[in-house]
């Protein structure tokens, strides 16, 4: 079974653009274990954002995992621990994720997840 790590950035898609994550990683990867890193948690609580409070109702249904980092550094070292995927629509840490030759999920077009693999 893949694993899947999320980042804020992630949580927060459901309520902007009204994709069902689970149903999508379902349908690019089958079943899926779906992970968040502790340090997301805290991140949301802080977040000055109209969906922080539901993403964070949303982070806390999924398998929170302990991490030594922070931000997009707790990012990676999930999915490096866990030889995971990650969903981010971030731009910086896409780019980061593809020089580290780690597989990333994203939205395309605003409608769908695409799945970008280097294994």
């Amino acid at each position: 079974m893949q694993t899947v790590v999320l980042d804020t950035n992630a949580l927060l898609m459901p309520f902007e653009i009204r994709i069902n994550i689970d149903l999508a990683l379902e349908k690019l990867l089958g079943e899926a274990r779906i992970v968040v890193p502790g340090p997301m948690i805290g991140e949301l609580k802080n977040l000055d954002h109209k969906y922080a409070g539901a993403a964070l109702e949303l982070a806390r249904r999924y398998e929170i995992i302990q991490v030594d980092k922070s931000g997009d550094d707790a990012v990676v070292e999930a999915a490096l621990m866990t030889h995971g995927y990650v969903l981010t629509n971030d731009k910086e840490l896409r780019a980061r994720l593809r020089k580290m030759s780690i597989p990333l999920i994203y939205l395309r077009s605003g409608t769908h997840l695409v799945l970008e693999s280097f294994r």
